[in-house]
């Protein structure tokens, strides 16, 4: 017998039903049918909740991430409060590269903000690889969660290579990336150094969390928007793929999101994953048709759509999953993160409705 890592037994490779491995959202992740249309939210884990912003007061966001404790119970706050069909470990996807000795904070209203921004080969020799022990937290948390959900799955997570890098050069968010295009065009035997270290730290982050328990991972590539399909496939594409390729014995489903990326969702596709995310600006449908049927989607509702009127959200929310239905696996989605003003009860509402609406079409065939 071997140990399947989404937390049932496998005999001869296949999975045994039951638990986190059969359920609906992982389910969906392989193209298979089930009961309804899973859901969860990306941020869904802090942000909105009052009990979040409790726990957190006068706990800095490094800081929250590297606290087993905090970490679970932040991860399940929205579990027990909406009933989502997927736990998202709460962190951040600065957490390993600091680990990997980048100098680094997180600070309140900006972000993550680097004391050292990469310049030179120099730069890129101080990020060093990491284990299971650089970041233990991670793995402390994952295995405190993976007990207490059962069989709710749980996502972990991590920045893609590009984003990281972005991050990196520019020392902090950037509208223009105007420093990342400058150092990719310009020097671009740096640029692919950084991220294939980069890749390396991903994939190490995201295998400790693999190896304690998770049921599937995303790969966040946040500002991969901002490249043209060329530029993409060219300088990025072959760095996620060492990451979600890493992955392929993993025996866990592989998501991967960006925003603003309708012309490079088939490339995404391509770079390994199980899902790709869409954002709200492409509809599932035709989100579907670039991707090809080969994989999954996940989304899209526009997060601004939730500070609407009930009747606007309800209309949106079925619209989303009728559409839905045109791709081999849907897992209902934002098309980005939850937005801080959100009210949680709509966020409850939407997952009953989902589930509602999902699993009446469920039954009609």
């Amino acid at each position: 017998m071997t140990t399947d890592t989404t937390g049932t037994a496998a005999r001869d490779g296949e999975p045994r039903r039951g638990g986190p491995a059969d359920s609906p959202f992982v389910r969906a992740c392989r193209r298979e049918p089930g009961p309804h249309t899973p859901v969860w939210f990306m941020r869904q884990a802090g942000r909105s909740l009052p009990e979040y912003r409790e726990i957190r007061a006068n706990v800095g966001m490094l800081e929250s991430c590297r606290r087993p404790d905090l970490v679970a119970e932040i991860t399940l706050q929205p579990v027990r409060r909406h009933g989502v069909d997927a736990a998202i470990l709460f962190s951040d996807i600065v957490v390993p590269v600091a680990a990997a000795g980048v100098d680094l904070d997180i600070v309140p209203g900006t972000g993550p903000v680097v004391a050292e921004p990469v310049r030179t080969a120099a730069d890129v020799e101080r990020i060093r690889p990491i284990g299971r022990d650089d970041v233990s937290y991670v793995d402390e948390a994952v295995r405190l969660l993976v007990t207490e959900l059962g069989d709710t799955p749980l996502i972990g997570f991590a920045g893609a290579p590009f984003t990281l890098a972005s991050y990196l050069v520019e020392g902090g968010p950037s509208r223009t990336h105007a420093k990342t295009k400058a150092l990719m065009y310009g020097q671009p035997e740096l640029w692919h150094a950084l991220c294939a270290r980069l890749a390396e730290v991903t994939l190490s982050f995201l295998r400790v969390q693999v190896d304690a328990g998770v049921s599937a991972v995303q790969l966040f590539d946040s500002w991969a928007g901002a490249l043209s399909e060329a530029d993409y496939r060219r300088y990025v594409l072959p760095h996620s793929a060492t990451v979600l390729s890493g992955l392929a014995d993993a025996g866990v489903p592989r998501i991967h999101f960006g925003v603003g990326t309708a012309e490079l969702l088939g490339a995404m596709g391509e770079a390994g994953a199980d899902v790709v995310g869409v954002d709200w600006r492409t509809p599932l449908d035709v989100a579907t048709r670039r991707i090809g049927r080969d994989r999954a989607v996940q989304g899209n509702l526009d997060p601004t759509v939730l500070l609407a009127p009930w009747s606007v959200v309800e209309t949106e929310v079925r619209r989303i999953v009728e559409q839905g239905r045109a791709a081999p696996g849907h897992v209902f989605n934002l098309g980005h993160g939850v937005l801080p003003e959100t009210d949680p009860e709509v966020l409850t509402r939407v997952v009953a409705l989902v589930h509602e609406v999902s699993a009446r079409r469920a039954e009609q065939g």
